[in-house]
């Protein structure tokens, strides 16, 4: 056996994850959003109890650039990972676990949440 040197197998240079992969690796992420957001949720609804004070504290956060992105990831968060969570619904009970139609409903779901997020957010849900 000679010594020759090579990558080990897969290799990162050559290495494609594939869509699903990636698709489940958000899904994981949008669900530890949902709970961050979820603690935003809680701040809004205890500063909504507390008094003015408390939740023009609140308010003043929520208006700021980072309370304006934590809000749009948060509903970016949801949509996705309600609808994905409807593909793996579909995907329990035996229906398009093929890769094409798993390939297909990713790009569904992707595209559906981009379309949702962005007219919910501009329209203000109206």
């Amino acid at each position: 056996m000679s010594n020759i040197e090579r990558p080990l197998s897969p290799h990162l240079q050559i290495y494609r994850m594939p869509f699903a992969a990636i698709l489940s690796i958000l899904h994981r992420a949008t669900g530890a959003a949902l709970a961050v957001g979820a603690l935003l949720l809680t701040w809004w609804l205890f500063a909504a109890l507390t008094g003015v004070g408390a939740f023009a504290a609140f308010e003043a956060f929520r208006s700021s650039y980072i309370g304006k992105f934590m809000l749009f990831g948060w509903l970016f968060s949801f949509i996705y990972h309600f609808f994905n969570g409807i593909r793996h619904l579909k995907w329990d009970l035996g229906y398009g676990v093929e890769v094409q139609s798993v390939n297909r409903s990713g790009a569904v779901v992707v595209a559906g949440t981009a379309i949702l997020t962005l007219l919910l957010w501009f329209t203000g849900g109206r």
